[in-house]
């Protein structure tokens, strides 16, 4: 009996950990791009703070990472009309990897994360930026 408890908390455990929720606010910022998705998609960030952006692309193709303004969408596809609505962004070309800052916006909210490249917010390269207020 022991035995089926402790296993049954282990993947209890297991299960939690691997949940994609709310996170604590981060200043670094982790990520992988593939074709055509962010790991992790979602990011939680405190609100204006530097905020340190280490990023790979594993992909075959170019990827961006686009931080829309609050309350701006892309939409199903991101063209010329959508770049004043940018916050902030990044581009990597294939095997490339980058380490970069920015500065957290000053509003609290969820803000929309794309990869710009034509077909591939239609492909589901889409994510999310919380900023929520320091602790």
């Amino acid at each position: 009996m022991r035995l089926i408890l402790s296993i049954g908390l282990v993947v209890i455990s297991l299960v939690l950990a691997s949940c994609g929720g709310a996170s604590s606010p981060t200043t670094e910022i982790d990520v992988t791009m593939t074709d055509f998705q962010f790991n992790p998609t979602s990011f939680t960030v405190p609100l204006g703070e530097e905020i340190t952006f280490h990023s790979t692309n594993n992909g075959a193709v170019v990827h961006s990472f686009v931080i829309m303004n609050l309350g701006q969408s892309a939409g199903t596809e991101y063209n010329e009309e959508d770049q004043p609505n940018v916050y902030w962004e990044v581009e990597l070309q294939p095997g490339g990897s980058s380490d970069t800052t920015f500065t957290a916006p000053s509003e609290a909210g969820e803000y929309e994360v794309i990869c710009h490249i034509p077909g591939h917010v239609q492909a589901g390269m889409v994510g999310k930026l919380t900023v929520v207020a320091g602790e």
